[in-house]
């Protein structure tokens, strides 16, 4: 971080990124037949690129990992693209 960063009074707020993994569009009936170990496909692959928003901005995309060592088993995100945020990806 550089100086700037580190004196703005709003660099220590939190805040929640969402991780969009894909989009499912079934119809109503096949939504409320759904059940216990029901799988609703998704329009993504496994290694396709996942996308960060922060509310409805999108900031960053990235690919899906799974931590090793003391957090094993955790998935993250491996940034690969980041957005300017005045103008975006």
């Amino acid at each position: 971080m550089d100086e700037t960063t580190d004196s703005n009074p709003f660099a220590q707020v939190p805040i929640e990124v969402t991780i969009s993994v894909g989009r499912a569009r079934p119809l109503v009936r096949d939504l409320l037949r759904l059940a216990r170990d029901a799988v609703l496909p998704l329009d993504r692959r496994v290694d396709d690129p996942v996308e960060l928003y922060v509310g409805d901005r999108l900031i960053a995309r990235g690919e899906l990992q799974e931590l090793d060592g003391d957090a094993a088993g955790q998935l993250a995100v491996r940034l690969t693209e980041v957005a300017n945020l005045r103008g975006g990806l």
